[in-house]
């Protein structure tokens, strides 16, 4: 178990970019679903299966940290088993012409494994465990469980690391910022539901909207690519490539 930085290493000398060439793209559970990972809010989705307020909320983990535990064990297991997608991969293509920022409300390491180079994750890591006494422990366990009795190095039971609703985004200001930046500001496969994240797209001011989901919430002003992700992607590269 290695103990890793609060914050991305990138974060630390933030990337330049070259004038209308900042491309951030916030991508939501869509993108990892052709993946085979399990989406939340769909039909047959997790919170059918399972209680919000049971397994993610700092109330459930008081309640029954073993349940909390066991639920985010499984989707760990459930990541080691699937690979990035189409999707994934191509978005790493695109940093070939642009700064690509990839702000993911996503938990899974797909992202990474896709090779993107500079990823913000605002709900946590599913690859990594936190210390319930210091938050600014955390620790890279890839896809091993956490259990009962596992403790930091200050005897603290780490518990997932993972922002449960009813807790703050810490990431949030940080994606704000980059959103106001955005030249091109795209939206993959969110529901557009879970806030604050919903509110970066009202942030990117200047930037050019492009949302792309099968089903999609049509707004005012924003360019749609009505595709499944890996679909929707490939067409958004033909159009930015």
């Amino acid at each position: 178990m290695r103990r890793v930085p609060p914050w991305p290493e990138w974060l630390r000398t933030p990337p330049s970019f070259q004038p209308g060439r900042l491309l951030v793209v916030l991508t939501g559970a869509g993108i990892s679903a052709e993946s085979g990972l399990s989406t939340f809010r769909d039909s047959g989705g997790l919170w059918e299966k399972y209680s919000i307020y049971e397994v993610a909320t700092p109330e459930g983990w008081q309640r029954n940290p073993q349940l909390v535990l066991d639920f985010y064990n499984a989707r760990r297991a459930q990541l080691a088993a699937v690979q990035p997608n189409l999707a994934h991969l191509l978005l790493k293509e695109l940093e070939k012409r642009y700064t690509v920022i990839v702000i993911t409300q996503n938990v899974d390491d797909l992202h990474e494994r896709g090779g993107s180079s500079y990823i913000l994750h605002l709900h946590g890591e599913l690859t990594k465990a936190r210390s319930t006494g210091d938050e600014n422990l955390i620790y890279e366990i890839g896809y091993s469980p956490i259990r009962i009795g596992d403790v930091c190095e200050k005897g603290f039971q780490l518990r997932p690391h993972v922002v449960w609703f009813g807790e703050e985004v810490p990431a949030y200001p940080i994606a704000e910022s980059w959103a106001r930046k955005a030249h091109i500001f795209v939206v993959i496969g969110s529901s557009l539901q879970v806030y604050p994240a919903a509110g970066l797209l009202d942030e990117a001011h200047e930037a050019r909207k492009i949302l792309i989901d099968p089903r999609p919430v049509l707004q005012h002003g924003i360019e749609v690519i009505a595709l499944p992700a890996s679909e929707g992607v490939r067409q958004l590269c033909e159009r930015l490539l």
